[in-house]
C-alpha cells in the first residue's frame, strides 16, 4: 500500500490524539513520581540528575530492579528495555556482578591504588578488541576526552575530524556539532562546526572539522585542504545517538586507509557499542581495528567505569608520562570488581548467543507488525541492541535523522511504558536494548505493545 500525502497527514494527526490521551493516563500511573519530582525541585537542579531525564511529561523515580524487570514509586512494574541507557547488559542484580562488588566492599572500598582485578580486566580487553595497552576511567566523557588528548599528543597536531550530529560525551574537545539545530549547520557538503552547549570553549569549534557519516570523499576533502593539520577522526563505528545507523559496506575500511595514508590516527567512540554487539564490540563486528577504542557502559555491570584502549605506539605516551592520564577514582576496586565479572564471568559466548536469540524475535516480530499495518518504518539490530525508526527511507546521517518525525516514536514509548515495557524516553534517538536476564516472553511483551501500538495508529 502507497503511503500518500493525506495518508501522511491523517496518520500524523491520530498521533496528536493518541499522545494526548497516553500522556494523561502516563501521569494518572505517575502520582508518586510527580510528587517526588515536586520535592527534587527544591534541592535537585531541574528535580532531576541528568538533563537527559527531563523527559515528556515527566521523569520517572525509579525504587529497584532484579533481573530483567525494575520498579517505580508508583509500584508499577516494567520489562526494562531502557538498560540505563545500554549499561545493564548484565541485568540487574546478577548474582555474580552481586558477589563480587560484596566480597569486594568488605575487603576495602578505595585505596587510589592498583588492585589486582584492574590487571585481569584489561587482559580480557586485551583479547576481545585486539589493543595491546589500557588505562581506565569513569565514564564515557573520561575516555573520550583521553582519545582526543592522545591523537593531539601523538601526532603534534590539532585539528579533530568527527561526524556530524554525533555525542561523544561533553568534555570541550568533542562538544561539536551534535545536535545543531538546521540553521546553524551549513550546507551539506560543507558541514559548519558549531559548538553544541553553552559554556564550550569556541576554540573547539575552531579546532574541529566536521563531516557527514558514510561520506569518505568527505573525509577526503578535509585531509586536502587541511594538510599536516589533523590529528585524527573520532566516529561511533554505529552512530547511536541518532537512533542506529549503521555504517556503508567499506566506509570504516576507508576511513582506516584514509586516516594511515595521512599520519592521522583512528578512534573509535565504542561506548555504546562496545562489549553489546560483539564480545569485541563493533571492532570486532565490523571487523576494522582503529588506534584507538573508548569504552564505558556496559563495561562496569552497572558501576561507574570507563576505559580506553591503543596501539603500543599510542599507549606508550601514558607510559613514558607524555600524556598524563589521571584520576583519583580510576580502576576503583568496586569497579574494578564488577568489570572482571562482567567480562570473564557473564558476558561470555552463551550471552552472545542469547543475545542473538532475541534479537530475531525482536526483529522478526516487529517486520511483522511493519507491514501488516503499513507503518512507515524499518528495523535496525545488532548484538544486544536494535531500535524501531519510524521512516520511509534509510537514515545514513544526522541531516536524513532530522527528517524523521519524532511523534511516531514518542507515542510509541507511551505505548511500550503503559504496556509495562520500560524504553529510553528520547525514542527516535535512543535504542532498545536486552539484557543476559531478559526471556523471549519479555520481548514477546514489547513485540505485543508494538502490535497494540500499530492497531491503534491505524484504528
Amino acid at each position: 500500500m502507497a503511503m500518500t500525502a493525506d495518508r501522511t497527514e491523517r496518520d500524523l494527526a491520530r498521533l496528536d490524539e493518541l499522545i494526548a490521551q497516553k500522556e494523561a493516563e502516563f501521569l494518572a500511573t505517575q502520582r508518586k513520581s510527580g510528587e517526588m519530582l515536586e520535592r527534587a525541585r527544591g534541592s535537585l537542579a531541574g528535580g532531576v540528575i541528568s538533563n537527559w531525564q527531563i523527559s515528556k511529561p515527566q521523569p520517572i523515580w525509579i525504587t529497584h530492579g532484579k533481573g530483567s524487570r525494575i520498579w517505580d514509586v508508583d509500584g508499577n512494574e516494567y520489562v526494562d528495555l531502557h538498560n540505563g541507557y545500554g549499561v545493564m547488559a548484565v541485568g540487574h542484580a546478577h548474582p555474580k556482578i552481586v558477589e563480587a562488588v560484596s566480597n569486594r566492599i568488605s575487603l576495602g572500598s578505595h585505596f587510589a591504588q592498583p588492585t589486582p582485578d584492574s590487571i585481569a580486566v584489561a587482559e580480557n580487553l586485551k583479547k576481545r578488541f585486539g589493543l595491546p595497552k589500557w588505562r581506565f576511567g569513569n565514564s564515557g566523557t573520561e575516555s573520550t576526552m583521553d582519545a582526543v588528548h592522545l591523537m593531539r599528543v601523538a601526532t603534534g597536531r590539532w585539528k579533530i575530524l568527527k561526524v556530524e550530529g554525533t555525542y561523544h560525551g561533553h568534555s570541550d574537545v568533542v562538544q561539536v556539532s551534535v545536535y545543531n539545530e538546521p540553521p546553524e549547520i551549513g550546507p551539506a557538503d560543507r558541514p559548519i562546526a558549531q559548538v553544541a552547549a553553552a559554556g564550550v570553549l569556541p576554540a573547539a569549534a575552531e579546532n574541529a572539522i566536521v563531516v557527514p557519516f558514510n561520506d569518505l570523499d568527505q573525509v577526503e576533502r578535509a585531509f586536502r585542504e587541511h594538510p599536516d593539520e589533523i590529528a585524527g577522526m573520532i566516529l561511533e563505528p554505529i552512530v547511536m545517538n541518532i537512533g542506529m545507523v549503521l555504517p556503508e559496506p567499506g566506509y570504516l575500511e576507508g576511513l582506516r586507509e584514509i586516516t594511515r595514508r595521512h599520519g592521522a590516527l583512528l578512534a573509535f567512540d565504542e561506548v555504546k557499542t562496545g562489549l553489546t554487539m560483539a564480545p569485541g564490540g563493533a571492532t570486532e563486528y565490523f571487523g576494522v581495528t582503529p588506534d584507538i577504542v573508548c569504552l564505558a557502559k556496559a563495561l562496569g555491570g552497572g558501576l561507574p567505569c570507563g576505559a580506553v584502549g591503543g596501539s603500543e605506539e599510542v599507549m606508550s605516551l601514558i607510559a613514558e608520562g607524555e600524556y598524563e592520564q589521571v584520576g583519583t577514582f580510576n580502576g576503583n576496586p568496586l569497579t574494578m570488581a564488577a568489570a572482571r565479572a562482567t567480562v570473564t564471568q557473564v558476558l561470555d559466548d552463551s550471552a552472545y548467543e542469547h543475545f542473538a536469540n532475541l534479537r530475531q524475535i525482536m526483529v522478526e516480530g516487529c517486520e511483522r507488525v511493519l507491514r501488516e499495518y503499513d507503518l512507515p518504518g524499518y528495523v535496525t539490530a545488532v548484538g544486544a541492541k536494535g531500535i524501531v525508526t519510524f521512516s520511509r527511507n534509510k537514515i545514513r546521517n544526522y541531516r536524513d535523522f532530522l527528517q524523521e518525525d519524532a511523534r511516531y516514536s514518542h507515542a510509541h514509548w507511551l505505548f511500550q511504558l503503559l504496556g509495562g515495557v520500560f524504553l529510553p524516553p528520547w525514542g527516535k534517538a535512543e535504542q532498545w536494548m536486552v539484557s543476559v536476564q531478559h526471556s523471549p516472553a519479555d520481548v514477546q511483551r514489547f513485540i505485543d505493545n508494538f502490535q497494540t501500538f500499530a492497531e491503534a495508529v491505524r484504528s
